[in-house]
């Protein structure tokens, strides 16, 4: 397991502003999809069968969707708002495929901040090769500075 000491606290919710953004980025690969279907079950054969992916309307292999999801939590969980925020909640809109050997860029910008709820609202975006392949909203919860800080 990798250490996370390392990440520190993220942003602080008194440090968040709207069209604040940040991504991440990652090439699916072979082994990510069959770990995602052994890890999730989804043993969908669109996913893990050539053969069967051949026939279908992708003609090869893709991507769990919400292996492609997956990155938003990367960002999120990692950079903006970082080491500390809840997940409330996430739509998902799937626009295209993620084909393996495909790089996957997920980006989230922050929409909104409400001081009240300690909530941060943002748009979140999968593309490969500058098309969205996937777009969505996250809402999440941050941190506020202690007295002093």
């Amino acid at each position: 397991m990798t250490s996370t000491a390392s990440l520190g606290h993220g942003y602080y919710l008194e440090d968040l502003s709207p069209d604040m953004e940040a991504s991440v980025s990652k090439t699916i690969t072979d082994e990510d999809v069959r770990a995602f279907a052994k890890l999730s079950g989804d043993i969908n054969p669109v996913h893990i069968d050539d053969d069967f992916a051949a026939g279908t309307m992708f003609k090869k292999r893709i991507a769990h969707g919400f292996l492609t999801g997956a990155l938003f939590s990367t960002v999120l969980g990692t950079k903006l708002p970082g080491p500390g925020c809840i997940y409330m909640s996430q739509t998902m809109k799937f626009k295209g495929p993620v084909y393996i050997g495909d790089e996957v860029v997920a980006t989230c910008k922050i929409t909104a901040v409400d001081t009240e709820k300690a909530r941060v609202a943002l748009a979140c975006d999968c593309s490969v090769n500058g098309k969205t392949v996937l777009a969505g909203e996250a809402l999440m919860m941050v941190d506020r500075k202690a007295a002093g800080q």
